[in-house]
């Protein structure tokens, strides 16, 4: 741990320049810099003002459908203490981000984004996605406030989530098939960045993730931190205390961060962060930056990156298109490097046998995203003492993943 902060100081980031410890930042073209400030100005405003909140919540409790319900995973539970010695198998919840409108986590943040965007005055708002829930989420929001719409997307992913590619075009966007790199994540941002540097004065760029030039790591994390503060009311209704351990995949990491800021300062609770780890972390095919990569500068802020001996970005592998971003949210890095959260990963094989396990026992198909947290959820429930407490974030449903699941058994639909 860093010795120079101060215990049960975690939430104390980001600093005035927008950086948690040697993370994060801004690294931007000049000509991006007066809208960033712009950005970051813009949202002080709107925190310090009571309407904008309320606003927003007003939204999230009668359009998102908010408080998600917390469910307590029986069966899962059951199948983890069958496996375990006995006295040992953690009892386990899950916060059904995936019962949201729109089927993830993505709408808390989007909507707080376009809020903001129109006490701006932006007239069109461009978004990039990779699993897709980002975009809908985008899409959604603008057919809500009538705003044009323009969603980047790898054209690898285009192709892997067709289903919300067209649920995307029938909410009135426009999708950009990205074909540059590997047509996936990291290149739909690296075009909306282009995008947005060419189309300032009307545009609002919502990022999907907790990461890119500050404040836009502060910001998603703020709207996504009702998961947790939600979670902290419900696990004392249910429980008469606080979860023992959370669990959330990470991709850039909103879900999770969302779920872990509120008990950052909780030194009882544990937390996990599950990265992609392809088809292993030994191999090139993985998308776990904590673990496989390094420091560097992607997308506007230097967090830990995967990245070859030149400082040239790797391509991330996921079968989730949603956790093959080559990088992670900057918090993340700095949590990491505090040790105040264990990052650990999933392969493609783990995440695709407990999404088949989820849907048999528990009735929920889940995304492939937080399929990779239950796979880790799985392997560590059993060797906890029973009456612990783990708390996953089902981040999103599965509707969108049945073509790429189906396709990996053998399935032809």
């Amino acid at each position: 741990m860093n010795q120079l902060l101060k215990p049960n100081t975690y939430k104390s980031g980001p600093d005035s320049a927008g950086r948690f410890g040697g993370f994060g930042g801004r690294y931007v073209a000049e000509t991006l810099m007066p809208l960033i400030l712009e950005v970051e100005a813009a949202y002080a405003k709107a925190k310090a003002d009571p309407t904008f909140d309320a606003e927003w919540r007003r939204l999230l409790k009668d359009y998102v459908g908010r408080p998600s319900p917390l469910w307590s995973a029986e069966r899962i539970t059951e199948h983890c203490r069958a496996s375990a010695e006995p006295g040992k198998g953690a009892k386990v919840y899950f916060k059904r981000d995936e019962l949201n409108h729109t089927g993830a986590h993505k709408i808390n943040a989007v909507l707080g984004q376009i809020l903001l965007a129109k006490r701006m005055g932006k007239k069109r708002i461009i978004a990039e996605t990779g699993a897709g829930q980002h975009g809908v989420a985008t899409a959604t929001a603008c057919a809500l406030f009538n705003l044009p719409c323009t969603v980047f997307m790898g054209a690898t992913d285009v192709e892997r989530q067709q289903p919300n590619v067209f649920r995307m075009k029938l909410l009135g966007a426009e999708v950009i098939a990205v074909t540059s790199g590997a047509a996936t994540l990291k290149d739909a941002m690296n075009e909306a960045l282009r995008h947005w540097v060419a189309n300032v004065e009307d545009t609002y760029y919502c990022i999907g993730t907790v990461a890119g030039p500050h404040p836009y790591p502060m910001m998603v994390r703020d709207f996504q931190s009702v998961i947790g503060e939600e979670t902290r009311v419900q696990m004392q209704e249910a429980e008469g205390r606080l979860p023992d351990v959370l669990v959330a995949a990470i991709g850039g990491g909103s879900n999770a961060m969302g779920l872990f800021y509120p008990f950052l300062d909780d030194p009882s609770v544990r937390m996990l962060g599950v990265e992609a780890g392809g088809h292993g972390v030994d191999t090139p095919e993985h998308a776990a930056s904590l673990t496989g990569g390094r420091p560097g500068v992607l997308h506007g802020n230097r967090t830990y990156l995967l990245q070859d001996e030149n400082g040239q970005i790797l391509e991330g592998h996921s079968i989730s298109a949603g956790l093959d971003y080559p990088g992670v949210g900057p918090e993340h890095s700095w949590l990491h490097e505090l040790g105040r959260v264990e990052y650990v990963n999933a392969t493609d094989k783990e995440a695709l046998d407990a999404f088949q396990l989820c849907s048999k026992l528990e009735g929920i198909i889940p995304a492939l995203e937080p399929a990779h947290a239950l796979a880790h959820v799985l392997k560590v429930a059993p060797t906890l003492p029973a009456e612990t407490l783990i708390v996953m974030n089902m981040c999103g449903r599965g509707d969108k993943d049945i073509f790429t699941v189906a396709g990996h058994l053998g399935v032809k639909l």
